[in-house]
């Protein structure tokens, strides 16, 4: 049996900051593009946004990345000098606050330019560092990013702010829908010809950019002169045909707790709510202090892979908010035992795979929605 210190978390995630590192620079040195931005927004998909974004960047990253600007401002908060992008915005965000800290402000419409602008001057930034923009158009994902419809405007009125040193567009990018290559091939040609336009409207974005992790693995062709990576960085698929390890990636969270109970049950013995699961023989049960209030799916019960003394076992019964059970059947296991929910399948334990496969979703949300009690501890720093 492998016991958690005693003085050690309840339940934590461990993050090892080696890998984020190893991973970037793993895919940095595979990919032909100039530029490398690692995605920290949503607590780096669970992991710990600054410390993850301090371990990308010693890996190679030039640019960080994130959905919003309370993300970016953290990140300034937190001492990181590095380029950051942020791509959603609050319909009434002015800007300020972006543009003074040295935001990059990702823009889909003429409203959003104008406000850009307009936060420049209102923060009294100087004629020759005035803010700085990349244009996000929409080439066939129909969400975030300006209409084919937009373009024209959109290009022209950029381009009339830049010559006024109100603005600098220093880049123009487009999201793929990693449907199937030929989606993704046919958005890259839309993509290439809004930057045509771009340019013949007088803008000359040196940052372009259009493949996040799935396309920077599969489609070097489309790195352009960036890359986004986001899930890959922390050892996670994007897709179910790419399996990280061929890669040379490694998975960067453990989620562990330790046994809290052990209970021998006979046979027949009714599990958790509902009692959805009966033990079909005398059993040894063991309740893990993890639910879904840390995160947990719900929908892992009676599915959901876990690890024991290097063991393999299904949660029993329902998921509940604190806690779920494992039944272990014959196998001895103690108080104070190692569960593993997942980690590193080179070192027996469940992935985020399995569980993404058990609970009919994907390693992204697996992985995102950890919270509540949960400890997050960081090591290989």
């Amino acid at each position: 049996m492998t016991a958690l210190p005693v003085d050690g978390p309840f339940r934590e995630a461990v993050i090892d900051l080696s890998a984020v590192r190893d991973n970037v620079a793993t895919l940095r040195a595979r990919i032909p593009s100039q530029f490398y931005l690692t995605v920290v927004k949503a607590n780096a998909y669970g992991h710990g946004m600054v410390p993850v974004a301090r371990a990308a960047l010693a890996g190679g990253a030039t640019h960080l990345g994130v959905a919003d600007i309370a993300e970016a401002l953290a990140l300034r908060a937190a001492g990181i000098s590095a380029p950051i992008l942020a791509w959603l915005h609050d319909p009434h965000e002015d800007f300020i606050a972006a543009v003074s800290a040295g935001i990059t402000v990702c823009v889909s419409s003429v409203t959003q330019l104008d406000a850009v602008a307009h936060a420049g001057a209102a923060a009294g930034l100087a004629p020759e560092v005035p803010p700085t923009v990349h244009i996000k158009i929409d080439t066939g994902l129909s969400r975030n990013g300006a209409a084919d419809t937009m373009w024209g405007a959109l290009f022209a009125r950029a381009a009339e702010l830049e010559v006024a040193g109100s603005i600098a567009v220093e880049g123009i990018f487009s999201h793929l829908s990693n449907a199937s290559v030929e989606d993704d091939l046919a958005q890259a040609a839309r993509f290439e010809t809004g930057v045509a336009l771009a340019r013949d409207a007088g803008l000359a974005p040196t940052i372009r950019h259009l493949a996040a992790s799935n396309a920077a693995l599969t489609l070097p062709q489309l790195s352009f002169d960036m890359v986004r990576v986001g899930i890959a960085t922390y050892g996670i698929s994007p897709d179910d045909a790419v399996a990280p390890h061929d890669y040379g990636l490694r998975p960067v969270m453990t989620l562990r707790g330790r046994v809290a109970a052990v209970r021998e049950v006979p046979a027949g013995t009714g599990v958790s709510y509902d009692l959805t699961y009966r033990t079909s023989a005398a059993s040894r049960l063991a309740l893990v202090p993890i639910g879904y209030g840390e995160g947990v799916p719900r929908a892992a019960s009676d599915r959901g892979p876990v690890s024991i003394g290097g063991e393999r076992f299904t949660v029993a019964g329902r998921v509940a908010m604190d806690q779920f059970v494992v039944d272990c059947g014959a196998h001895a296991v103690d108080v104070g035992d190692e569960v593993v929910l997942f980690g590193d399948p080179a070192n027996g334990h469940p992935s985020v795979a399995d569980w993404a496969a058990a609970t009919n979703t994907i390693g992204y949300e697996v992985v995102t929605r950890l919270g509540g009690r949960l400890t997050r501890t960081f090591v290989g720093a």
